[in-house]
């Protein structure tokens, strides 16, 4: 399946549940703003939307390109 059902393979780890801590902290907070650096020199301060949203297309991407990993990339988009 897509996430692995049939794999032999436990999944271990929190990284699906810190992904749904920062998803709910968002639905309550939307207007938060966070400070990102930019070119790892540039602080920016933009709505946090913005690199979650990023955030989880690079999570669909690696779990349409990789497909059965280490990382469970489902577990981090369903939070």
């Amino acid at each position: 399946g897509l996430v692995g059902w049939d794999s032999q393979v436990p999944l271990i780890g929190a990284s699906g549940a810190i992904a749904g801590v920062v998803a709910a902290y968002l639905i309550l907070y939307p207007k938060v703003k966070v400070w990102v650096l930019v070119f790892a020199r540039i602080p920016l301060r933009i709505p946090a939307f913005i690199p979650l949203v990023l955030w989880i297309l690079f999570q669909i991407v690696m779990f349409a390109a990789v497909g059965e990993d280490q990382i469970s990339w489902a577990c981090h988009i369903g939070g």
